[in-house]
C-alpha cells in the first residue's frame, strides 16, 4: 500500500506539470493586454509599455514561464495585476463560502441520491424504478442557472423563506448560514444526485444478482439487512468512483452557482479574474482546482482497499 501510495504520488507530478504549461500558456496567447486595460483608454502607447515593464509582460514566453515556475515552486502564486494583494491572500478570503457550499451540496446530493439509486434497484421494472429514473434524467437535462433561477422564484420571492442571494459566513451563527446555502446546494446538487442516483442503481442490480445475495435472502435476513450490509457494501467501490469523478462538476458548477445565487466564492473570483485578463488569479485558481481534484482522486483509490479486501496493491 505504502509503494503504491508513494507511485500515486509521484504520478500526479508530472500531470501538475502538464496543466501548468497549458494554462500559461493559454491564458498569455489569447487575445487582449492586461496592461491596456490597466492603463484605462485615455493611456498612451509610452504608458501601455510602462506598465507591461513592471508586471514583466515584456519579457520572452518562454522567460515569463520560468520565473513564474520558480515562484509556484516556492509556493508563491504571484501577486493580482489589479488588487495588488497576493494571490494566495484572495484564494483564503474566498474559501469558505465555496467550501461550505461544495461540502452542502456533497450531503444534499448523496443523501438522496444513494437511497433513491438502492430503492430503484431492489424495486427494479416497477413504477418506483421508472420514477427514479425519470427524475435522474430531468436531473441531468435541467441546468444549473435555469434550476438556480426556478428556485429563487418559488421559495424566495414567492414563499419568502430563504434569502435570495448571497452568503452568510460561519462567523454570524450556523443556521444563518445553511439559510443561504439551502437553495444553491439544491440547484447545484441536481445534476450531481442524478449522476450518483443511476450509478448506485446500476451496480446494485448487479450486485442483487450474485448468488451470496440470493443465499441471504434464502436465509430470512432482513430485507434491510441484505440490501446495506451485503449488497450496498459491495457495490460501494463505483459509487465512490462516481462521487470523486462528481467533484469536477462540483467545481465547475461552482462558477455558475455563485453567479446566479451572488456568493463571493472562488467561482466568482475567477469570473472577476478572467474578464479582467488577471493572469496570476486565473493560473493559481486553475492549479488549486487541478491539485484538489488529483488529491481527491488518489484519496478514491487508497479507500478502493477498505471498501473492497479483494482489492489489493
Amino acid at each position: 500500500m505504502t509503494a503504491y501510495l508513494l507511485r500515486r504520488l509521484f504520478a500526479t507530478l508530472p500531470v501538475m506539470a502538464v496543466v501548468a504549461v497549458f494554462v500559461f500558456m493559454l491564458l498569455r496567447l489569447a487575445p487582449g493586454d492586461p496592461a491596456a486595460l490597466i492603463a484605462g483608454d485615455d493611456a498612451t502607447l509610452a504608458d501601455i509599455e510602462a506598465i507591461r515593464a513592471k508586471l514583466g509582460l515584456d519579457l520572452p514566453i518562454w522567460e515569463q514561464f520560468i520565473l513564474w515556475l520558480s515562484d509556484i515552486l516556492q509556493g508563491d502564486l504571484g501577486v493580482s495585476i489589479f488588487s495588488n494583494l497576493p494571490v494566495t491572500t484572495l484564494i483564503a478570503q474566498r474559501l469558505e463560502p465555496t467550501l461550505m457550499l461544495m461540502l452542502a451540496t456533497l450531503f444534499v446530493a448523496v443523501t438522496l441520491a444513494i437511497p433513491l439509486g438502492v430503492l430503484a434497484a431492489w424495486k427494479a421494472r416497477t413504477i418506483i424504478d421508472r420514477l427514479v429514473m425519470v427524475i435522474s434524467v430531468l436531473g441531468f437535462a435541467i441546468p444549473v442557472f435555469l434550476a438556480g433561477y426556478v428556485l429563487i422564484y418559488v421559495f424566495s420571492i414567492q414563499l419568502r423563506w430563504l434569502p435570495v442571494q448571497g452568503y452568510k459566513p460561519l462567523a454570524q451563527g450556523l443556521w444563518p448560514c445553511i439559510q443561504s446555502l439551502i437553495l444553491p446546494a439544491v440547484a447545484l446538487g441536481t445534476t450531481y444526485m442524478a449522476l450518483i442516483a443511476r450509478i448506485t442503481r446500476a451496480s446494485m442490480l448487479d450486485v442483487l444478482a450474485q448468488d451470496y445475495i440470493r443465499t441471504a435472502n434464502a436465509k430470512g435476513l432482513a430485507t434491510q439487512r441484505v440490501l446495506l450490509l451485503h449488497a450496498l457494501k459491495n457495490a460501494s467501490v463505483p459509487i465512490v468512483t462516481v462521487i470523486g469523478i462528481g467533484i469536477a462538476l462540483l467545481i465547475s458548477g461552482v462558477v455558475i452557482t455563485e453567479t446566479v445565487f451572488n456568493i463571493p466564492g472562488l467561482g466568482r473570483l475567477t469570473v472577476d479574474a478572467v474578464l479582467k485578463r488577471d493572469y496570476p488569479i486565473v493560473q493559481g485558481l486553475i492549479l488549486v482546482f487541478a491539485g484538489t481534484k488529483v488529491l481527491i482522486n488518489l484519496a478514491i483509490d487508497m479507500s478502493y482497499a477498505f471498501l473492497d479486501p479483494r482489492i489489493r496493491y
